[in-house]
Parts: C-alpha cells; sequence; structure tokens
C-alpha cells in the first residue's frame, strides 16, 4: 500500500510539473509571439470627428465645433515590416457653425466628401499581440453634398468650393485579433488648407479631429 502511495504521488507530481511547464510556455508564447508580416490589409473604417471652420487674423468671428462623421474602405500596402503605404476611399460628414454679420447670426454648416487619403504608416514591433504606429500624409477631397441652416430661417443651399486638401498627422494602436484580424483604435487631426466656401465671409478653412475605428482583414 505504501509503495502504491509513493507511485501515486510521483505521478501527481509529474502531472503538475507538466501542467505548469504548459501555461508557462503558453505565457511566453501569448506575450513573446508575432505574427506573420501581411504585405497587403484592406479594413473598414468608421471615425466620428469633430469640424470647425477658421479664419484669417482679424476677422472677428465666434466658432463652434460641431459632431460629424466617417466611414469607408482603407489599404495598407506594405513597403516592409515597419513601413506602409497607407490610403482608402471615404465618406466623410463635416459640421461647424459661426456666428456672423451685424446680427451675429448663428450659421451651421454642412458638408459630405468623397475623401481619398494617402499618407506614410510607420509600425513599432509588435509585441504583446499590438503595435503602436504613427501616420503622416494628405487627404485630397471633392464636394458631393452641402447645406447651411441660418437661425431662424431654416436650412438652404450654399456656394462650397468642389475640392478640398487636407494635411493629415495622427497615430495609436493597432491589435492582432487573430492571424488575419486586427483592429485599430487612434486619433487623426486633419488641417484644410483650401478655402471651402464661395459666399463665405473671411475666407474660411476646416480642420478636424477624428476618432479613428478600423477592421483590418
Amino acid at each position: 500500500m505504501a509503495l502504491y502511495f509513493r507511485f501515486s504521488a510521483k505521478i501527481l507530481l509529474i502531472f503538475l510539473f507538466l501542467a505548469g511547464f504548459h501555461r508557462e510556455s503558453h505565457a511566453q508564447d501569448y506575450y513573446g509571439s508575432t505574427y506573420t508580416y501581411k504585405p497587403v490589409s484592406l479594413g473598414i473604417t468608421f471615425a466620428p470627428n469633430m469640424s470647425w471652420h477658421r479664419y484669417g487674423t482679424g476677422v472677428d468671428i465666434e466658432k463652434k465645433w460641431e459632431i460629424g462623421y466617417g466611414y469607408g474602405l482603407l489599404a495598407d500596402f506594405g513597403l516592409s515590416e515597419n513601413y506602409y503605404l497607407a490610403t482608402g476611399f471615404l465618406i466623410n460628414n463635416l459640421k461647424s457653425t459661426v456666428d456672423v454679420g451685424p446680427d451675429q447670426l448663428s450659421t451651421t454648416y454642412r458638408t459630405q466628401y468623397v475623401e481619398v487619403p494617402f499618407g506614410i504608416k510607420l509600425k513599432s514591433t509588435q509585441r504583446y499581440y499590438r503595435s503602436y504606429y504613427g501616420q503622416f500624409g494628405f487627404t485630397g477631397g471633392v464636394r458631393i453634398a452641402g447645406d447651411k441652416e441660418i437661425e431662424d430661417m431654416g436650412r438652404q443651399e450654399f456656394e462650397a468650393k468642389t475640392f478640398r486638401l487636407g494635411l493629415a498627422i495622427g497615430g495609436g494602436i493597432e491589435w492582432q485579433l487573430d492571424h488575419k484580424l486586427s483592429m485599430v483604435t487612434g486619433l487623426t487631426f486633419n488641417n484644410g488648407f483650401t478655402e471651402i466656401l464661395d459666399d463665405g465671409y473671411g475666407k474660411p478653412k476646416d480642420s478636424y479631429l477624428a476618432f479613428n475605428f478600423a477592421i483590418f482583414f
């Protein structure tokens, strides 16, 4: 009987040792592994934004930011493991409010653009199934809709510029969900450098801050 218990104890110790080794190796694999480099990644995005108008110096206009949103497709083309060309096809809705005129009437502008971003994305080496990125580039947009709503006067069409160009800079985190699926969260500041209104006082330009959420496949 004593021999039986000693044998059982040895078997139990071996089992516990192997179980602990398996957990340790699994933990090391989880925290140390990286997925293989993908030369091309395609994804979908939804990006709420806060946008506002900018005016030149000496123009006394009260400006207010408003909430808009963008959505569409994204594509990353790998140059190497850490360097990518980033582009896509987006529908971007911008909204902002200004108080203009001698009566300081509040006017809310809504514009919708088809945009194509183009930039360089720099990614860190992946650790703990996540990597960090920074991105710098440009966006080119074509207006497809727009209106303005003047206080106590309702909505009406307005003369908006057809094209919008902007300088974009941002960054965030890419979370690896499995070997072919990743999620991106980040921020992008887009500074427009073309005028957006034909009938606007003070030759306004617009800027926005976007909160980026994307899934890459």
